[in-house]
């Protein structure tokens, strides 16, 4: 294996990865910290408001050499910032910084990476991808013209793959999907481990709109809540032309949301941000609304319902990765 800007790259988009959608509305990034050819760090953003993917892995580096240091105490983006500046000493001077995207050069809910970086002085900053975000853009020609060497374009394909979701949300209203299913595709009963169920209620507290199919809600009786993460409930969108339900199904009794029950897809453009839970009928049904796809494979093989042999879609494989035992698979149309 060749260790080169490609390989840290690589750590950096994967870890990246990990966060993809939970930092809506910001984009999920990744970062890699070496010094003297030794890797210090790879992190990413998390959480929209808090700590962007630089300003972590920056922490972590600084930390790998003096872990007791006061810094290890600090957990607000602008605590970090404030005492990375005071207290760098020069420690940066001969790192190189490997980021997904373009280092922020603006202040918004956190402070900018950019000004954090030319105040630091790391020997090189790599990144895959210019920030697509006017807003936040700059931040390339901020550290050049502080004499820090850039380096712009590495795995750029994998770079604009990660910040893809970004743009779409950007634009318009962002539906993704979401399934789970065992080796063999099966798609009854309880499937996924508990680390999936976690991420998938992870999810739910950051859309604004989940859809679910009639025939879904009538069977498994849902919540459709978060509460494995005692996160908020969004919305429920009952996708159906018959508009008769036991009110007494579960999720019709989540405090703090709106239930609405109609064939109506137009009514998905009233939010921003929205996920479907089904399997292959549903699929089938809203696949030209479909931004993308989250599969989530169970290392299982069990009877039941499986694929129906009328669908035919084609996709490409944009990332793979683990939830705990479980495969995630994001997937877009061809």
């Amino acid at each position: 294996m060749k260790i080169d800007n490609n390989f840290y790259m690589k750590l950096a988009i994967d870890e990246a990865w990990k966060y993809q959608l939970l930092t809506y509305p910001n984009p999920a990034v990744g970062c890699v910290i070496v010094k003297d050819n030794h890797l210090l760090s790879i992190e990413a953003h998390k959480l929209a408001g808090e700590a962007h993917a630089e300003v972590n892995a920056l922490k972590a580096a600084y930390l790998k050499i003096y872990p007791n240091s006061v810094l290890k105490s600090l957990n607000t983006s602008e605590k970090i910032h404030d005492y990375l500046l005071q207290n760098h000493n020069g420690f940066f001077h001969d790192c190189k910084v490997y980021v997904t995207l373009e280092p922020c050069n603006h202040i918004g809910k956190t402070p900018s990476c950019a000004m954090l970086l030319k105040e630091l002085k790391p020997k090189e900053v790599i990144i895959s991808i210019k920030d697509p975000n006017n807003e936040a853009t700059g931040g390339i020609e901020t550290l050049k013209a502080n004499d820090i060497e850039v380096t712009i374009g590495i795995l750029e394909n994998e770079g604009n793959k990660l910040i893809e979701p970004f743009k779409i949300w950007q634009k318009k209203t962002c539906v993704f999907y979401k399934m789970a299913q065992t080796l063999n595709g099966s798609v009854d009963g309880a499937i996924s481990g508990n680390r999936a169920k976690a991420y998938v209620h992870t999810l739910r507290d950051k859309i604004d709109l989940m859809l679910i199919g009639g025939n879904t809600v009538r069977t498994d009786k849902p919540t459709l809540d978060a509460r494995y993460i005692l996160g908020k409930s969004p919305d429920v969108f009952i996708y159906s032309k018959n508009k008769i339900f036991d009110n007494k199904i579960p999720l019709f009794s989540v405090p703090n949301r709106k239930v609405f029950i109609s064939d109506d897809l137009f009514k998905l453009l009233d939010y921003k941000f929205v996920m479907v839970e089904g399997t292959y009928n549903l699929l089938e049904n809203l696949k030209e609304r479909i931004d993308f796809v989250i599969l989530l494979i169970s290392p299982k093989i069990k009877k039941g319902l499986n694929s129906l042999n009328e669908i035919n879609i084609d996709f490409e494989i944009m990332h793979e990765n683990y939830v705990g035992e479980d495969k995630i698979v994001f997937l877009k149309r061809r």
